[in-house]
């Protein structure tokens, strides 16, 4: 597929010629009369104007004019005397997050028209062309954040330990860093090499030295950030996800110490306001969205502006007004940029405005430096990464929340291989789409792709439990995923899984929510055993397997996922996963694409 064609899936018609049309008419340079015409054609076009003189828009028209509008306000800003003469400063923020190692440009998914479209999106290259064009539009008041989760999720970061990665971030010349949940795969040592590697500022108030030594007790990275920035004192406060011991395999975390964010924000923000006199204050959080939109309603961070998030890979067009703060995420895999401008008269806030911009190849052309270093970090691994396992004749795709196509392939190897009652995959929510190029219906799997898919090639792992077990754990697992309390939810989509079938209610309350299971096709057994397999998880008790405990007769299996899925790939290919079934909600849709609802928000 070339880098400049946008395609829908196979399982997708063609666009409406009419919304087609109402696209290309809405696609306009935005300026003082374009926004003007913007809603003249939005009006012609059946796309606003109704009773009252309210627009009453399709989603397609209200995200386009959301975006438009965003875009004119932003420009107006800079065009504003005040701004232009310096008496009213504008500071601008430029946040990235969960780019998961994804260097290279790739297939990203959108909704459009309800339906699924793939467009080509990142790279480092024309991420970094991308952020040096925004600096430059407010150089010298610009500051570029990563929000963690950056140095794990492909073949080169796996292979090198995140190594490869820092130098590549270095050079897009970040000014403060964030460490996320996956941050601590390599374990605590190689995690404080890789951040103390960047050459940005780290923050981050929760993480400290579990350690018999000196340095018990302290925290690992300095807790918060001040700076002078557009004539404003500005101060950042990091926090990495409380739950990554229970998220990741146990031993990651060895020698670590996380704690809820309650415990010291309070302290901070008041060491910022009343002693450091800062006039905004910022937390930089790796926690996820509905934790988040939690974080924001609590009385502990009275003082806060805005909480600049991340983990879910949540696509926030707008922020999500919260009780005390305001609460953004800026999407994954380098796709996008959160850029968030603030103008400041006299100590207040006199403008706002938040855009998420695309980080699309064909406006930003590559950086040519960036190339170059990608090359060389790629070239001690390119022969193993660039070999081709496999071929597939359907989309790879992981962003649905219930069920995906990509993981429904994961189980399918791992139930073609050991044949047990169950096949199980942990509720993965990184790696990119993998498409089929239009001109061979086919796309390539590489052992690249298969470490995005797979980031740690842990040991499979057998086990037995009774069908009352089962049960449980589906509770337990609904509930990591839906929990009414943002902070009982750890992270991560609906567990996938081959050889059962599972309806629930997600709007239940905890333990509830299952309506059925049924294995082999028949009603669940609550007390006959059941055999399954999944991956080990490192550190983890011998008797528990994929969080399910109390198992029976574990046995670990002497293959790991990869050489599984290779083995599959190698008699099964090409292959063509689509979604079965296999888990369905009665109060959501199979193509469920967040774990958050009722504010207002919705996944594009």
């Amino acid at each position: 597929m070339s880098a400049t064609h946008s395609h829908q899936c196979s399982c997708a018609v063609c666009h409406d010629n009419e919304i087609s049309r109402a696209e290309k008419e809405l696609h306009i340079e935005v300026s003082e009369n374009g926004r003007r015409e913007f809603i003249k054609k939005a009006g012609r076009l059946g796309l606003g104007l109704g009773i009252g003189g309210g627009l009453i828009t399709t989603p397609l028209a209200a995200a386009a004019l959301h975006d438009e509008d965003a875009t004119y306000k932003a420009n107006s800003m800079q065009r504003n005397k005040a701004v232009q003469n310096g008496k009213a400063p504008m500071l601008t923020l430029l946040h990235t997050a969960d780019i998961h190692s994804q260097v290279m440009a790739h297939d990203e998914f959108f909704i459009e028209n309800g339906k699924p479209v793939f467009k080509k999106r990142g790279g480092l290259a024309s991420l970094k062309t991308m952020i040096n064009t925004l600096r430059k539009q407010n150089a010298v008041n610009t500051l570029v954040i990563d929000g963690g989760d950056c140095f794990q999720g492909s073949g080169i970061a796996a292979l090198s330990e995140g190594r490869a990665i820092v130098p590549l971030m270095n050079n897009i010349g970040y000014d403060i860093m964030l460490p996320g949940n996956w941050e601590v795969v390599y374990g605590k040592e190689m995690m404080m090499q890789d951040m103390f590697g960047y050459n940005a500022l780290k923050v981050c108030a929760n993480m400290y030295h579990d350690t018999n030594d000196e340095m018990k007790g302290d925290l690992i990275f300095p807790p918060y950030f001040v700076k002078h920035i557009a004539g404003i004192k500005t101060g950042f406060i990091g926090y990495n996800d409380p739950l990554t011991p229970k998220r990741q395999s146990p031993a990651y975390c060895d020698g670590i110490k996380f704690t809820p964010p309650e415990n010291n924000v309070a302290k901070y923000i008041k060491i910022l306001k009343e002693y450091e006199k800062c006039q905004l204050v910022f937390l930089l959080t790796h926690m996820g969205l509905a934790q988040q939109f939690g974080l924001s309603n609590m009385e502990q961070i009275k003082g806060v502006d805005y909480i600049l998030g991340a983990d879910t890979h949540e696509r926030l067009r707008k922020p999500v007004q919260g009780k005390y703060a305001k609460v953004t995420e800026p999407g994954a895999f380098g796709s996008f940029i959160a850029k968030l401008d603030i103008v400041m008269e006299n100590g207040v806030i006199k403008d706002q405005v938040y855009q998420l911009l695309d980080v699309d190849p064909e406006k930003y052309k590559a950086d040519e430096e960036m190339k170059r270093l990608i090359s060389t970090a790629k070239e001690p691994y390119k022969k193993e990464l660039d070999r081709v396992i496999g071929k597939t004749k359907l989309p790879l795709v992981r962003y649905y929340v219930i069920e995906s196509p990509m993981d429904n392939f994961i189980t399918d190897a791992i139930m073609w291989k050991f044949k047990p009652d169950i096949a199980l995959s942990n509720g993965f929510r990184f790696c990119p789409p993998l498409v089929p190029d239009p001109a061979t219906g086919m796309a390539h799997i590489t052992v690249d792709y298969l470490w995005s898919m797979l980031p740690v090639d842990s040991e499979a792992k057998k086990g037995s439990i009774s069908g009352k077990q089962l049960w449980q754990w589906m509770e337990t697992e609904l509930e990591n995923a839906f929990a009414q309390d943002p902070a009982k939810r750890l992270g991560g989509w609906v567990v996938r899984f081959k050889g059962m079938e599972v309806n629930f209610t997600l709007g239940n309350d905890a333990g509830k929510r299952v309506n059925y299971i049924k294995v082999a096709g028949q009603p669940i057994d609550l007390n006959r055993e059941y055999s399954f397999i999944a991956c080990e998880r490192e550190g983890d008790p011998d008797t528990t397997i994929c969080r399910v405990q109390g198992v029976k007769q574990p046995k670990l299996l002497g293959h790991t996922m990869h050489k599984v899925i290779e083995e599959y790939l190698a008699v099964h290919s090409p292959i063509a996963p689509v979604m079965e079934g296999r888990c369905t909600a009665t109060d959501a849709p199979a193509t469920l694409l967040t774990q958050v609802t009722g504010l207002g928000y919705e996944f594009r």
